[in-house]
């Protein structure tokens, strides 16, 4: 692009923002009014967008891992992730689970579900590579997106019917397609408070797990990836597939593996949505798969850090305009954004180290 098209697409973004803004919540006065009456409230709400934002990277990196590898949008990774929510739900039941219990005996139950939930969606993710993925691998790209966009709805269905096993899951209750609750586990007590702190900030022992989970299963992924002969291999089939395959690495093998690692990770990001939401429903794959497909894009699609970077930006983003702009804007804003960095950098974010794309 020539230097004057990026000045007068610049000018004309500024031009919408300042027309359509208010419209849309974007009252600067208001907000920094806001900001300033009340600074906690900031804090708070930016910790909130962290902890909603790191979810949404664990499901982006689902993402991120089998495009990179194969350069396959699996749409049907968000629903997959609904799936490992139904399965953390079915175990607390099977454990009899309810609000309130105390924390010390629900460990086993909560990591029981992660186990549970992780190694369902590993093995769906592996049977979906195996057989509907795999045929196509040589067809025109079209056709594999089409089978992707199909696994979803089986997917989705297959939770509502889930949902309806209120028969053999009593924890599922009275209406399938209804929202489900999950049990309170988590301690919500203010960490700030029991450290003898007065503040305003709301920062809970349930926010502090969820993110001390979610960052370590995040950088647990990047050490295998950077720092293990398999995670080496991946970065090698990533950038050259028949390449890897001359030096005796089995991509076959290799591309199963991806899908094993995303589909367990979508599977315990089912499971802290629902410890941290306390409710779960067989259409949350839906917007969930579509927010961590944007932050992918946002990162820069094939990266991991990229995928971890633009999920903290959209749950931030998204915290901030629920909290400051309008949340019946919210999904607007972020799109926005996103465009708005696809237009002056169309690899995303961190998209340009294509050699690290996994």
């Amino acid at each position: 692009m020539k230097p004057w098209q990026k000045t007068v697409l610049y000018i004309v973004v500024i031009y919408f923002i300042f027309l359509l803004g208010p419209t849309a919540g974007l009252d600067i006065p208001r907000i920094v009014q806001a900001i300033a009456q009340s600074p906690s409230l900031l804090v708070t709400q930016l910790l909130v967008g962290l902890i909603n934002g790191a979810i949404i990277a664990i499901i982006a990196l689902g993402y991120t891992l089998v495009y990179g590898i194969i350069e396959l949008i699996n749409f049907a990774h968000g629903d997959l992730y609904m799936l490992g929510g139904f399965a953390a739900l079915t175990v607390m039941g099977a454990f009899g689970m309810q609000d309130g219990a105390p924390f010390i005996s629900a460990i086993i139950p909560m990591l029981a579900a992660l186990l549970v939930s992780a190694g369902l969606c590993a093995g769906l993710n592996v049977l979906t590579e195996r057989y509907a993925y795999r045929p196509l691998r040589n067809a025109p790209r079209l056709a594999p997106l089409i089978s992707a966009i199909g696994v979803s709805f089986i997917f989705q269905n297959l939770g509502l019917f889930w949902g309806g096993l209120r028969s053999f899951i009593p924890i599922m209750g009275n209406t399938a397609a209804a929202p489900k609750s999950f049990p309170d586990l988590l301690p919500r007590t203010d960490i700030f408070q029991a450290l003898g702190i007065q503040t305003k900030i709301d920062f809970t022992v349930k926010d502090l797990v969820v993110l001390v989970v979610a960052a370590g299963l995040m950088i647990g992924l990047n050490l295998f990836v950077q720092r293990t002969p398999a995670g080496k291999a991946m970065r090698a089939v990533a950038q050259n597939r028949d390449a890897a395959k001359i030096v005796g690495i089995n991509v076959d093998q290799i591309i199963v593996l991806t899908f094993l690692i995303g589909g367990a990770l979508a599977g315990a990001a089912g499971l802290l949505v629902g410890l941290y939401n306390n409710t779960i429903v067989f259409t949350m794959g839906f917007t969930a798969g579509l927010r961590a497909f944007t932050a992918a894009v946002l990162g820069g699609i094939g990266n991991i850090t990229g995928a971890m970077l633009g999920g903290v930006l959209i749950g931030l983003l998204s915290a901030l305009s629920d909290q400051y702009l309008s949340s019946r804007w919210t999904d607007a804003w972020v799109f926005a954004v996103l465009v708005l960095i696809l237009v002056f950098r169309p690899s995303g974010l961190l998209g340009e180290n294509l050699q690290e794309k996994v």
